[in-house]
């Protein structure tokens, strides 16, 4: 192998190839990135047998190849350079970089120890504008389950209803339900689960492009989403998805309208005071008013008013804050919609005069 490049055009990639690292240690080739050389570009590889990242930077090629080399080491040197040219040569077991004032040679493995991603992209699913994809998996990739024991929790649900592609997201506290994503006519053959993993590394890729292309392969249960020079790799989640609409509340006794920001302001400044008793905030519907309160007995209290325009019954409910603050903070909407039924039932949030999204959270018992 043998290449020159500017550092810059790799320097753009970097970031996110390190987010598929393995940071396991007994397989050392995780640990490595894949360099392969051939018709004037430059393809790096990273895994860490979950998610497995693919990009390709120009090069100009004096000699073809395949490498794979330590991944950080590689990545600290070459943020480190600023920009300038770089070349790349393999020297027996190793592989050199040289650049203005700057020489370094890295340790190499085998490529043909670093695992294959993926055999076949499989059919192209769909192309979506990636503006509008990043808004739909936003609104819905925070309420997955990080870490749970029902693996499909911890994915985010990809299925179609009344003909059109809706996204759906719970960890048993809370759930999103995105509509609307697409027109699925015959393009969505069965509900996927994507690993919400996946979609936050796919949320992290900076590309130019406006489209993401989406493949999915039946036949090794991957999906792959193709957004410029980039290829995401994530394996499906091969779980039933729970029956989620049976806990969706189809008509409210309150209603309120109001300003998000002023909102999620309430929430913030009264977690201060909720810190102390498991995050619990309550909201109170009055009249035109909102009120956003919290009580510790080891450390004090305190209350917000937030103008909203209220209809119904006057009601209150208690949640954990940072649910509420997840979905204010997830939406860039300007108004939104607040319903409840009383505090032993879920409360859900929704975008003022737009119905294809809506925010539900478990409420939680409190005393007085």
């Amino acid at each position: 192998m043998k290449i020159s490049f500017l550092s810059e055009n790799l320097q753009k990639k970097i970031s996110f190839l390190n987010r598929a690292l393995s940071s396991r240690g007994q397989l050392p080739i995780l640990s490595n990135f894949l360099l392969d050389v051939g018709k004037g570009k430059l393809t790096i590889s990273a895994t860490d047998l979950e998610i497995g990242i693919i990009t390709e930077v120009p090069v100009s090629v004096e000699e073809e190849g395949r490498i794979t080399i330590p991944a950080k080491n590689f990545s600290d040197l070459l943020l480190s350079i600023g920009n300038q040219k770089i070349n790349l040569y393999s020297d027996g077991d190793s592989l050199k970089l040289t650049g203005e004032k700057i020489k370094a040679s890295f340790q190499t493995m085998p490529a043909e120890d670093f695992p294959n991603l993926y055999e076949d992209k499989g059919e192209e699913f769909i192309t979506l504008k990636k503006a509008q994809i990043e808004e739909f998996l936003t609104r819905v990739v925070f309420a997955a389950a990080i870490d749970s024991t029902r693996p499909a929790l911890s994915g985010v649900l990809l299925d179609k209803e009344n003909g059109e592609a809706i996204l759906v997201s719970t960890d048993g506290y809370r759930l999103s339900l995105q509509k609307n994503v697409f027109k699925t006519s015959e393009d969505l053959k069965k509900p996927l689960v994507i690993p919400a993993r996946t979609i936050r590394e796919l949320l992290s890729i900076k590309e130019d492009a406006e489209d993401i292309k989406v493949f999915v392969s039946d036949k090794n249960n991957q999906i792959i989403f193709e957004m410029g020079e980039t290829l995401l790799v994530g394996r499906l989640i091969d779980a039933p998805y729970p029956e989620y609409q049976k806990i969706i509340p189809t008509d409210f006794s309150t209603k309120a309208v109001v300003n998000r920001e002023e909102l999620l302001s309430a929430i913030k400044i009264c977690t201060i005071f909720a810190r102390e008793t498991a995050n619990i905030i309550k909201i109170s519907i009055d009249k035109n008013k909102i009120i956003i309160s919290a009580n510790s007995p080891s450390v004090g209290e305190d209350s917000v008013e937030v103008e909203a325009k209220t209809t119904g019954e006057e009601n209150e409910i208690a949640f954990n804050a940072k649910y509420v603050i997840d979905v204010l903070t997830s939406l860039d909407k300007e108004d939104l919609v607040f319903e409840m039924n009383g505090p032993l039932n879920p409360g859900v949030f929704k975008i003022k005069e737009d119905d294809s999204y809506l925010h539900l959270i478990m409420p939680i018992r409190v005393q007085g």
